[in-house]
């Protein structure tokens, strides 16, 4: 087929088979730093749970289900959310394959082409392709220590609103664990975040998969929490706390917009069998004993790596996280952090080089970040694995 017979959306997109990304498509011996696989160790036995399912709950699991999500799993989720100072019903929770099909549809819900965007610089690389698929213009707006400037964003608004150009539809940030930074927003900076956007009219997507994976610190209370205007829109996620392969996120938002969402959705409804297993064994008395678990066990994992950065990479400035997947390390000016995770595959860790988490690309993206996962290696392979990179950014400074 030609592609002048394809979508616009189509016809720059690569040809190519995606390159080998899994860990079982790699020899025994490769580190991964590179994507926020979970911790083997850490998958739960789901088994009592799939064995009720498909037992006295056959029938529901193995037939086609409601778009909008299996009521008892969506006022459960409106529960648990709801105890972190939101106040929602099953009514606000729409039930999703993972949370990016729910970035994709309040895309669907909200975006025509040409409409502006805010992300922050950087931001999660794997939504920019869903935003840039449906045509948008990114508004990139820098970050510090308190996570995304909202004295900036304003600044920009008012400089695009002088110029008589439109203001962004939605902006999208990652408050909890940024990935992939790891800054986590103080409670004073989400309220003057969820202030700007309900004062200039423009919707919030909360992308929040790694709330409940904090070790350390207190929590601050979800953008959604904040909402008066009905406006932000949460996502949230299994995949980061039990297990990424249930593919089961949600979205919580008014009820009219879960309505449209629905109708949006294009597939038979999410599984019905795995909605049935996660709502199990979050309601078993085993639930809270994995949280613990999950937490105690990436605290190790994160104290691991700041541990080993400090010694082989002691040029570099990495703050550590409170709890999420990653850490985010800045080079001195003069790296190049796409040659080192180049290198660094030839060594046998793979990570990502920090250029690939800004939705713009060129000459102006800084070079010198990566993104370490502390996630699936264990500590020895993570003692191992930074000392591999160190070795490999000496032998590139020398």
């Amino acid at each position: 087929m030609s592609d002048d017979r394809l979508a616009r959306r189509a016809r720059p997109l690569s040809t190519r088979f995606p390159a080998p990304h899994f860990p079982s498509e790699f020899d025994e011996g490769t580190i991964f730093f590179d994507s926020g696989f979970a911790a083997p160790q850490l998958l739960p036995d789901l088994t009592p749970y799939a064995e009720a399912a498909l037992g006295a709950h056959r029938e529901e699991a193995l037939q086609y289900a409601s778009g909008r999500g299996q009521p008892y799993m969506r006022a459960w989720l409106a529960e648990w959310m709801n105890a972190n100072g939101c106040d929602l019903t099953a009514d606000h929770i729409l039930v999703t394959n993972g949370a990016k099909q729910g970035i994709d549809l309040v895309c669907r819900l909200l975006l025509d082409e040409g409409d502006a965007i805010v992300v922050t610089a950087p931001t999660y690389f794997t939504a920019v392709p869903i935003f840039r698929n449906f045509g948008v213009e990114f508004i990139e707006v820098g970050q510090d220590a308190a996570g995304l400037d909202v004295a900036a964003l304003a600044a920009e608004l008012d400089r695009r609103a002088a110029a008589g150009r439109a203001a962004p539809k939605l902006i999208y940030n990652v408050p909890e664990f940024h990935n992939p930074t790891g800054t986590t927003m103080p409670d004073a900076r989400r309220a003057a975040l969820v202030a700007l956007a309900e004062e200039r009219g423009i919707a919030i997507i909360e992308d929040s998969p790694y709330r409940r994976v904090r070790f350390e610190g207190a929590d601050q209370a979800p953008l959604k929490a904040l909402d008066r205007s009905g406006s932000i829109f949460h996502l949230g996620s299994f995949s980061k706390l039990v297990a990424p392969g249930l593919r089961i996120g949600w979205v919580a938002a008014e009820p009219a917009l879960i309505a449209r969402m629905i109708a949006l959705k294009s597939e038979g409804g999410s599984s019905p069998l795995i909605q049935r297993i996660i709502h199990g064994f979050a309601s078993s008395p085993a639930f809270p004993a994995h949280i613990a678990r999950v937490q105690a066990a990436y605290r190790e994992r994160r104290d691991a790596m700041m541990t080993a950065l400090a010694r082989e990479l002691p040029t570099a400035r990495v703050a550590a996280p409170e709890g999420g997947y990653y850490v985010w390390v800045t080079l001195p000016d003069e790296a190049d952090g796409d040659q080192l995770a180049a290198r660094a595959a030839e060594a046998g860790v793979h990570l990502i080089a920090g250029s690939r988490f800004f939705a713009s690309q060129g000459a102006g993206v800084p070079r010198n970040h990566v993104r370490l996962a502390y996630s699936y290696a264990t500590p020895p392979q993570i003692e191992e694995g930074v000392r591999r990179l160190g070795a490999v950014y000496r032998s590139m400074t020398c």
